[in-house]
């Protein structure tokens, strides 16, 4: 069991060795928060049995269907910034493959 939320964190257990105590909150580093934030699914059918799937292990498709589909507020923000995150990444990637590429780029430097 976990209580508490932001005041405090209480959590207690049948067997506390089984237990590893992992604490993280929305505006934590976001490379740890989005492979700690799940959104559960149950496939595209919605028949599958729930599955809790973090936000770095979402299929593109998948986040933006979250998106239309709606949820708390903290949690819609969450799927924002990890689509947002996704377009960083992607575009840092591409700006150092494009400066890899030019001409100009003296590679002895």
């Amino acid at each position: 069991m976990v209580d508490g939320g932001t005041a405090y964190l209480r959590y207690g257990a049948k067997n506390m060795r089984k237990i590893e105590l992992i604490t993280v909150y929305a505006d934590d580093d976001y490379e740890l928060v989005r492979k700690y934030a799940t959104r559960g699914s149950r496939g595209v059918d919605g028949k599958q049995p729930l599955k809790w799937i973090p936000l770095c292990d979402m299929e593109d498709d998948h986040l933006e269907a979250c998106l239309d589909y709606g949820g708390a507020d903290w949690h819609m923000e969450l799927i924002r910034n990890e689509i947002a995150y996704r377009k960083f990444k992607e575009h840092q990637k591409e700006s150092i493959i494009e400066l890899m590429n030019m001409d100009s780029y003296d590679k002895s430097e």
